[in-house]
């Protein structure tokens, strides 16, 4: 079974290397390497070049201005050729050589499952090996408790998103909960969770970034029950959601 890997970019001269280095180093054969790079300015393209023949044609890219994040994760998707579909971001990476390898093993004795998800380790943006938060997923449970696995573990077969949908663009903080939330919630899709870190977040991201996006992103995640015809408490459920997290920072 065939896993197509999509990384996004933008600017990411800093820390894209790292990111195509820990696909390059995964065990699994089987893996279509696809970056979307929105016409970047500095030097990523250049990096990405750099990179390309060490794929032996199992990397394709493309760089143009897209209408943001999750547009550029749609065209990822759109060109992808695998089973199964993963997440990387440019300035995050894989825990280990293997992670690819676990994820693959269980879809490929499991036929008919649709997802995978795993739990995330948050880390020092210029130290991978100091451990921030500790992202543990734990077992499915309803979204209207808070709960929702990490996307960037999240591995989905492609032919869920052709059939339920890809990222809403309506969404600008988070269309990756709305997404796990219409597949998971809605539409009831299969899923096993992997009990293990997969990736390696660097703390810093657009969501992240301040008090106001936080806010934002939270007031769109109760947009996305509304959208997505499922109720939740729209009061308690910003502190459902941000509570768990907050207890996840290392001490």
């Amino acid at each position: 079974m065939k896993i197509s890997i999509i990384t996004v970019s933008y600017n990411s001269e800093n820390y894209i290397a790292s990111a195509i280095e820990s696909v390059l180093s995964q065990t699994y054969s089987d893996i279509e390497y696809i970056i979307i790079d929105g016409g970047s300015k500095d030097n990523t393209v250049n990096i990405i070049k750099k990179f390309e023949p060490e794929f032996n044609g199992r990397m394709r890219w493309i760089s143009e201005k897209d209408n943001g994040l999750y547009d550029a994760m749609n065209k990822g998707i759109r060109l992808a050729t695998g089973d199964v579909i993963g997440l990387i971001n440019s300035d995050d990476l894989f825990c280990d050589n293997l992670a690819i390898e676990k994820v693959m093993t269980i879809f490929n004795s499991n036929q008919q499952l649709d997802s995978i998800y795993a739990d995330l380790y948050y880390v020092a943006q210029n130290d991978t090996d100091k451990i921030v938060r500790r992202w543990v997923t734990g077992k499915q449970r309803p979204f209207t408790y808070g709960w929702h696995p990490a996307h960037p573990t999240f591995y989905i077969k492609k032919v869920v998103y052709e059939k339920f949908g890809f990222f809403n663009l309506d969404f600008k903080l988070a269309a990756d909960f709305e997404i796990m939330l219409r597949f998971l919630d809605k539409h009831n899709i299969s899923t096993l969770y992997l009990p293990e870190p997969l990736v390696k977040m660097r703390l810093g991201g657009e969501t992240n970034k301040s008090l106001k996006n936080i806010y934002r992103q939270n007031i769109e995640c109760v947009k996305a029950f509304t959208v997505n015809q499922l109720q939740v408490n729209q009061f308690l459920y910003p502190f459902y959601r941000t509570i768990p997290k907050l207890l996840q920072f290392k001490k």
